[in-house]
């Protein structure tokens, strides 16, 4: 009875990563998800902590440890590997990321016609860690046999990607991010290729939520959009609302990535 009462009152961990590759502050991340946290806290009867975690490496180590007892992750192969190795379970996605694709960009004069031309050239790429160049390194695998048949240049942010490309330092650089693509076509940049479609911004549970927690709270995520006080929650995350996706498909995305 004891032992019930102590993990009644014990708080549980919601871990939240935005990337890498992108400028947002930990006050910022645990100022959008607090109204969330308060109505899993309710739904749990346990109180729920936000904790921002940026470094991937810090991630990584705490997801191995079963730190958190929920994490939203940005990066797919960090959630596919706590899934595959640690008994996370996966929750949902995140609506408007279920198909995160890396855009492959050349100049406008370029004379580049497909990435099987790129063997033995420099490729620029966001962090090595960020889900995006590992998109990369899988798609060249696939195209040119050997992720290893380019060299890479990597930056620390997505933003930084087209001066790679615009300065000649490579003759292409793929990045994900949305706003820098758009931008770059705008201007006259074009699309040499993309990767395929990715889902990131992943919801894990740990092996710590019972699966009937687990089902109240994906049951809670994927309902949020669906009525006037859930959109407003999820205004401040900047985010339409999530959905489920089966594991064993993320998994096998794991696979190809080269988890």
């Amino acid at each position: 009875m004891l032992a019930m009462v102590a993990s009644a009152g014990h708080a549980l961990v919601f871990a939240i990563n935005e990337g890498v590759t992108y400028r947002v502050t930990n006050e910022e991340i645990a100022a959008r998800y607090a109204a969330i946290a308060t109505d899993l806290g309710k739904l749990l009867r346990q109180p729920v902590t936000i904790e921002p975690v940026g470094p991937y490496p810090l991630l990584r180590k705490g997801l191995a440890a079963k730190s958190y007892d929920l994490a939203m992750v940005h990066p797919a192969h960090l959630s596919i590997q706590a899934i595959k190795s640690s008994g996370y379970k996966l929750v949902a996605v995140t609506k408007g990321y279920e198909a995160y694709t890396a855009n492959f960009l050349i100049n406008p004069d370029s004379p580049l016609k497909s990435l099987t031309e790129l063997k033995d050239k420099k490729i620029g790429a966001p962090d090595e860690d960020s889900i995006t160049s590992w998109m990369v390194r899988a798609t060249l695998r696939d195209a040119l046999g050997g992720a290893d048949k380019v060299s890479y240049i990597y930056t620390r942010y997505q933003d930084a990607v087209p001066f790679m490309v615009e300065n000649k330092f490579t003759p292409t650089a793929a990045t994900a991010a949305g706003a820098v693509i758009k931008g770059w076509q705008a201007k006259g940049g074009k699309v040499l290729a993309k990767s395929r479609p990715v889902p990131i911004k992943h919801i894990i549970a740990s092996p710590s939520l019972t699966p009937e927690q687990v089902e109240k709270v994906r049951d809670y995520l994927v309902n949020l959009d669906t009525t006037e006080e859930g959109k407003k929650k999820l205004e401040t995350t900047k985010y339409k609302g999530f959905a489920t996706y089966d594991e064993q498909q993320m998994l096998a995305i794991g696979t190809w990535l080269g988890l």
